[in-house]
C-alpha cells in the first residue's frame, strides 16, 4: 500500500506539473494568436494601400513621388526668392503728413506723401493748397536721401515712411 501511495503521490505531482505547463502553453498561444491577428490587420491595410501591386513597385512609386515633390519644392523656393527680390523694388513704405501751408487757409489741406521701397528709394509728392490755387510737385529719394532740399513736412513724411515697415526677411536661401 505504501508503494501505491508513493506512486499516486508522484503521479499527482507530475499531473500538476504537466497541467501547469499546458495552461502556460495555452496562455502563450492565445497571446501569440492576438499578436498575429493584429499583425495580419496591419499587413492587410498595408497591402491594400499598395493598390494590388508588389512592394518593390510601390516603393518605386513612393520614391518617384518624393522626388517629384522635392523638385516642385525647389521650383517653389526659387519662385519665392524671385518674389522676395522683386518686393525689394515695390513701394512698401508710406508716410503721409497733412499740414496747413498758409495761416489764412483753414484746415490741413496741404500734404506730403513719401513712397519708398525696401532700399528707401522712391519719391515724395508735395501738394500745397491755397485759396487761389493748388500746386503739386515731386522729389526723388535715393537711399533715404533727397537730391533736392526737403521741407520740414516732406522730411517728416520720409521719416514716417522709413519707419513704417522693416525690410522683408528671407524665408529660403537664395540660389
Amino acid at each position: 500500500m505504501d508503494f501505491l501511495n508513493k506512486t499516486i503521490e508522484i503521479n499527482i505531482l507530475d499531473f500538476i506539473l504537466i497541467a501547469s505547463s499546458v495552461i502556460l502553453i495555452f496562455i502563450i498561444t492565445m497571446s501569440n494568436s492576438f499578436r498575429i491577428k493584429s499583425f495580419a490587420k496591419k499587413q492587410e491595410r498595408f497591402f491594400r494601400s499598395l493598390g494590388g501591386g508588389n512592394i518593390e513597385d510601390s516603393l518605386n512609386r513612393f520614391l518617384d513621388k518624393a522626388e517629384e515633390i522635392n523638385d516642385r519644392s525647389i521650383v517653389l523656393e526659387n519662385h519665392c526668392n524671385e518674389i522676395d527680390r522683386k518686393m525689394l523694388k515695390c513701394f512698401q513704405k508710406i508716410g503721409v503728413v497733412r499740414y496747413n501751408a498758409f495761416e489764412n487757409v483753414g484746415s490741413d489741406l496741404s500734404f506730403s506723401i513719401a513712397l519708398l521701397d525696401a532700399n528707401d528709394d522712391g519719391f515724395v509728392i508735395n501738394g500745397i493748397y491755397s485759396r487761389d490755387s493748388s500746386c503739386t510737385y515731386a522729389k526723388p529719394i535715393n537711399n533715404g536721401v533727397a537730391k533736392y532740399v526737403l521741407s520740414a513736412e516732406e522730411m517728416q513724411a520720409v521719416d514716417t515712411a522709413r519707419k513704417s515697415v522693416r525690410k522683408p526677411e528671407k524665408y529660403f536661401n537664395a540660389n
